[in-house]
């Protein structure tokens, strides 16, 4: 980040593409402040990172998939919880009608564990107080692709 700063400091006209093993807010965040035009995952294949720099180098930008569509929430001024991967899939069995006994049998956990993940959920989601507006919230963010 403290490459980027500087070449952004001394008006360079380098343009700076981060690629990183972390898709955490701050770290992306952090970069774009500091005039990075895109954000990729390592996790990426090379094929897109060889496309990624040649976007960059004629004047454009590009996101990682996660990365674009966190950047595109805090442009129109959402906000985007960290939810863990469990927690997703939870609120996908919800969003998908299922209570926390068939979760518990579809993921392969137990029915308290499930209840964990949805008091972890509802405690991320700022204004999120139920499992259908936990949900629409997902559906809304486009982590689920369907809902019942």
């Amino acid at each position: 980040m403290l490459v980027a700063q500087e070449i952004r400091r001394r008006g360079w006209s380098t343009r700076v593409l981060a690629l990183s093993a972390y898709d955490y807010d701050h770290y992306v965040q952090g970069m774009l402040q500091a005039g990075a035009v895109g954000y990729l995952l390592k996790e990426e294949a090379s094929k897109l990172v060889i496309e990624a720099v040649r976007c960059a180098a004629s004047g454009g930008s590009y996101f990682s998939p996660v990365v674009a569509h966190k950047v595109t929430a805090w442009a129109c001024g959402k906000q985007i919880a960290e939810l863990t991967q469990r927690e997703l899939e939870v609120l996908q069995c919800v969003g998908q009608g299922l209570t926390n006994r068939e979760i518990a049998r579809a993921l392969d956990i137990a029915e308290r564990t499930v209840a964990f993940h949805m008091s972890n959920v509802f405690e991320k989601l700022v204004g999120v107080s139920s499992r259908v507006e936990a949900a629409i919230w997902a559906k809304e963010q486009g982590l689920i692709s369907s809902m019942a």
